[in-house]
């Protein structure tokens, strides 16, 4: 097993990724913020499965969180993601400083509209703007390379996507699977927050996602038929509800009141005490968490 080179600064990786497209071969990136799991590795497989190049990103981004958000507390483990990611074949890990990221006088910011006003926009104001920034910062200094990220935050898929198209960024965004235990849970670093019957509430989610997506394939088409089978499982488990909300799959506009001709995302943010989990399913394309539909 070798272990992954580990950059610290925007300069190296620069540099490490040209040597790689120097020597004829091509980057793949997978940025994360570290307390890896099996969805984090499943990136650096497919990745890894193109026979790309790979390195990836821990950095807990401070800009996308919140005042009263989890960032203080959000886990860290760099040595354990390092062994992860060595046992997956990564070659490098860019794991850099707040400051090296945001350096004095920074001072840009870059925006995404319209993608980001429904589900998780309408609760963590300036969430997205975080996201976009440092992702576009990161895109930048890796260059041309394909992108790895999970469909579980499927609306964060969508904005980065949009932004690379309208920036004209030479990045290829690949879109993965939501990985989940056996049991259907989404996985999510803020997973290991949970004792044992928090967890056991937090499958409420996959089977809110398995009961709308039962009734589409049973043939129910309307929209608030679908919503209400899902929020009624969310609300008999969690503790508190940000949103169970339909939109479009593509546009993610509110789809409330219609009758669905086309697939759609069907979204689900909800709280366990302080924990905020999110979950989704694309009706009409994914299969359900829990199987059968």
């Amino acid at each position: 097993m070798v272990k992954p080179v580990v950059l610290r600064s925007r300069e190296d990786l620069r540099a490490w990724c040209n040597n790689v497209r120097a020597s004829h071969e091509s980057v793949g990136f997978v940025p994360t913020m570290g307390a890896l799991h099996a969805g984090h590795r499943s990136l650096a497989q497919a990745s890894l499965a193109r026979g790309l190049v790979t390195v990836a990103s821990i950095f807990v981004n401070p800009s996308q969180f919140g005042p009263n958000e989890d960032f203080d507390r959000y886990p860290r483990d760099l040595d354990a993601d390092l062994a992860s990611l060595a046992l997956e074949g990564v070659a490098a890990v860019f794991a850099p400083s707040v400051e090296e990221m945001y350096p004095a006088g920074d001072s840009t910011t870059v925006s995404v509209r319209n993608l980001t006003t429904p589900f998780c926009g309408r609760f963590r104001p300036g969430h997205f703007d975080g996201v976009t920034t440092v992702v576009a910062r990161l895109f930048a200094i890796v260059g041309p390379c394909a992108a790895f990220f999970g469909k579980k935050d499927y609306q964060q898929v969508a904005v980065i996507r949009r932004m690379t198209t309208d920036l004209a960024l030479p990045v290829e965004v690949v879109a993965c699977a939501t990985v989940r235990d056996p049991d259907g849970l989404a996985m999510s670093s803020r997973n290991r927050y949970l004792a044992p019957e928090a967890r056991h509430r937090a499958l409420s989610l996959a089977r809110g996602l398995h009961a709308a997506s039962a009734a589409y394939a049973r043939g129910e088409r309307d929209a608030d038929v679908l919503r209400g089978l899902a929020h009624s499982e969310v609300a008999s488990a969690m503790d508190r509800i940000d949103y169970v909300e339909l939109g479009d799959a593509d546009s993610l506009a509110p789809l409330a009141g219609q009758m669905l001709t086309k697939p759609a995302v069907l979204a689900i943010a909800a709280y366990l005490g302080t924990t905020r989990l999110i979950d989704n399913v694309v009706l009409g394309v994914d299969a359900s968490p829990l199987g059968g539909a």
